[in-house]
Order: C-alpha cells, then structure tokens, then sequence
C-alpha cells in the first residue's frame, strides 16, 4: 500500500519558534521521512504575525505548504505576498474580497495534494460557515486529488472534534491549531480521516503558550489587559506525523512529535 508521509507543525511563536524551525527542520523530516511539510506560521513575527521575511526563511528551510489563523492580518506588508504567493494560505472561509486564498495544491513524488486552512468561530470572529466552506472546498479539491488536509485554527475542542466529524471521510485529516497547545488525542476517524484536536506549537518550553510567564499570571492575578509578550527561551517543535494512502486519501497512521530544539 503506497503512502506519503506529511510532517504537521504547530504554531511557530517568536524568534525561539524561528531559530529552532530554521536550525532543525530539515533534519527532522530527514529523519522521519516526511515527503511533504506544512507549518503554521501566523504567530512567528514576535507572536503576531508573518513577514515576507520570515515566510521566505520557512520555505527555504523546507517548509512546503505555510498556513496562518486570525493573527496573519497583523503585518500589512505580508498582503501582497498572500496574493502572489500559491503555498502561503489565510482561512478560506474569511470574506472573498480580502487578499489571498485559503486552499493550494502541491505536487510532492508526483503526487497531488490538497491544503485547506480554515477558522473557527466560537471565541474567535463570526467568518463564514467553516462547516459549510470546509465541506464545499474539499468536494471542489475531491476533482483533483483524494488527499486534502485541513488546518482548522480554531479555540474550541468541541467545533474542532464536530468539524472534523462533518467532514470524516472526506478529507484526508483535520489538524487543531491555534492553542499552542498538544493534545493527545490523535486518531482515525471512522471514516478515514486522521484527527488531532491541536498540535501545539514550535516555541520556547517554559512559557504560557510561548509568552512570557510572568506577565501572564499578572494578567491572571489582576485582570489587567498586559500585553503579552513572547519569552526567549530554549523551543520545544511540536508537530504530528501523518501516513496517507495515496489510492484512498485515507490516514492509515497518525503519530504525533515532540522535540527539545538543538538550540
């Protein structure tokens, strides 16, 4: 049974996320013989955001497909580069006339493949029906390839594990991102389709969600609105493993990875 191996990897947060993607990611997928690499990158300019250079750097270092959520609107100078740039995606359920597309297809081993990268609702902002985008564009992408994987950056458990129900069987995974945060769920859905509520982050160990801790229990202690910035501290690269069949588009395996940062 032929399959492709793609290595998922969570939010990349602040100049720790970057360094450690930069230093160690071509050796990783060396390692584990990834065919293909998607990150998500919405929060690598300082938490907040992407620039053109950090997203030249991701590809350079091997990232082949770079997804984003809520935070890529942050940096205007990335616009224009959401346009011209096919592999850099924003959700694809905001409004249509903002920059950009929120899907791609990738060649890797002669292989088509699909990416879609959507956005929750609940806690977040009231975008389009996620549900209702998610199933349109994967019936779409279904033309060209049986193997589409989805980004869902999203804060709810509960509309992350009902997405990737909605759509089990016709997609190949639904990956959680957004909460920094790696749970240990990973499964196959009954249908086929491999699903993960979040897979965390590559960013600095000992922090709160990659910020620095300090401020963030100040915010807890007095309910202050503190700005919350990113610690420089050694990176934890969180990310999860994915074995697709080629002929069906199903997850046959689903592993997820965690590793300290040669730096």
């Amino acid at each position: 049974m032929p399959v492709i191996r793609v290595l998922f990897l969570g939010d990349v947060v602040g100049q720790s996320g970057c360094r450690a993607l930069f230093i160690n990611l071509k050796s990783i997928t060396k390692k584990i013989k990834a065919d293909m690499v998607i990150v998500n990158g919405e929060n690598a300019k300082e938490g907040f955001g992407l620039t053109a250079e950090i997203m030249t750097a991701f590809f350079k270092s091997g990232a082949d497909v770079i997804t984003s959520g809520n935070h890529i609107w942050q940096h205007k100078e990335i616009y224009p580069y959401l346009k011209s740039e096919d592999k850099l995606l924003r959700p694809e359920n905001y409004i249509e006339s903002l920059p950009g597309k929120g899907n791609c297809l990738i060649s890797k081993k002669g292989i088509i493949m699909a990416v879609v990268n959507l956005q929750g609702r609940m806690f977040l902002s009231a975008l389009r029906c996620p549900f209702k985008i998610g199933r349109e564009t994967a019936r779409r992408l279904s033309r060209e390839t049986k193997i589409i994987i989805v980004d869902f950056h999203a804060e709810s458990v509960d509309e992350k594990e009902a997405l990737a129900l909605y759509l089990d069987g016709q997609v190949s995974a639904v990956i959680g991102t957004h909460t920094h945060v790696q749970t240990a769920d990973q499964r196959i859905l009954p249908a086929g389709t491999g699903y993960l509520t979040d897979v965390g982050m590559v960013g600095p160990q000992n922090s709160v969600i990659g910020m620095n801790r300090e401020i963030a229990i100040q915010r807890g202690l007095t309910q202050m609105p503190l700005k919350m910035d990113v610690v420089e501290k050694p990176a934890i690269i969180m990310g999860v493993l994915l074995e697709i069949d080629v002929q069906s588009g199903k997850t046959v395996a689903i592993k997820l990875i965690s590793e300290n940062s040669s730096m």
